[in-house]
């Protein structure tokens, strides 16, 4: 396992590599650059090129790449051409800690609802309480974060009055958030648990662990539920890379300060440092995600080795 996870590890560097090539050239074929216009004004021609000078952006593209990956291998993520006080290590630096700690109690929320649910449904398969979950789940995945949000804040913020409506400040204003992200994320964790358990409670090695006398909580925890979260395992590792970088659409709701927002503005804004810095930090916690998932294998089903 050892020798796998460093492979796995020296692979980074090119994927690594390769996002920040494909990045960097294809942000540049974007028509209009980054100081075409600021605010509702476009600049004169002269302002653009002192600007560009400033920034080097008037070198060919291939020595601004180089420029780039020598900084970046110092850690440096460089300039934001559109917070002119602040470098996109500081944006990452202040942001990121916030969409993380969203991102982490909405997973945990997903997973102690959905994981619960979907085993409940399995073990009572095609009855009632079936029924109902299978109902919750579809509902629950139907319903976007964009309606979600804005019911709930007017449910229990504006109407009862219990929750603060918006920002990120202590816990009563993550409770709100949290659930609209969680809820989304539980209905499709318990719909992978529940027909991926249906599947394996029906195997020979179930049949002969009720055959030895097993009490079902021992059959269902200990022998069913560990083989039946390898497809929930295979979808939260992507899933996780997405929501600690930060979730756009929660985060607009609730004027919650994260990350989310740089990924999509410095698109618009032509910000070329944030959307590499944005970019490579999505694709390292996803390569990791994919490592850790990897790993989670072996620890699910024995019979998965790397060795």
């Amino acid at each position: 396992m050892t020798r796998y996870v460093i492979r796995r590890i020296l692979y980074f560097i090119p994927v690594l590599l390769a996002v920040t090539l494909f990045t960097f050239v294809l942000i540049r074929v974007i028509p209009g650059g980054p100081f075409d216009r600021v605010g509702d004004r476009t600049l004169p021609p002269e302002v653009v090129a002192n600007l560009e000078a400033k920034y080097h952006l008037d070198r060919p593209v291939w020595r601004q790449y180089l420029d780039y990956l020598w900084n970046l291998a110092h850690l440096d993520l460089g300039p934001s051409f559109s917070y002119r006080t602040q470098t996109v290590n500081d944006i990452i630096r202040d942001s990121l800690p916030i969409s993380a700690q969203l991102g982490v109690m909405s997973i945990v929320v997903g997973l102690l609802i959905g994981i619960p649910a979907g085993c409940i449904a399995a073990l009572r398969h095609n009855t009632p309480v079936d029924y109902a979950s299978s109902f919750l789940a579809i509902l629950g995945a139907s319903i976007p974060s964009m309606v979600m949000g804005p019911v709930l804040v007017w449910v229990f913020a504006l109407t009862l009055d219990w929750l603060p409506v918006a920002r990120w400040k202590g816990p009563e204003y993550w409770i709100l958030p949290v659930i609209t992200l969680g809820t989304g994320l539980s209905a499709g964790i318990a719909r992978l648990t529940r027909g991926s358990l249906l599947q394996v409670i029906q195997s020979d090695y179930i049949r002969t662990a009720r055959a030895k006398g097993l009490r079902e909580t021992i059959v269902v925890i200990r022998h069913a539920l560990k083989n039946s979260l390898i497809p929930v395992v295979t979808v939260l590792g992507p899933l996780m890379a997405a929501v600690l970088t930060g979730t756009f659409v929660v985060e607009q709701i609730f004027g919650i300060p994260g990350l989310g927002k740089h990924f999509t503005t410095s698109i618009g804004n032509r910000d070329y440092p944030v959307v590499m810095g944005t970019t490579l930090l999505y694709a390292v916690f996803l390569v990791v995600a994919n490592l850790m998932v990897d790993v989670t294998y072996a620890w699910l089903d024995p019979r998965i080795r790397y060795d």
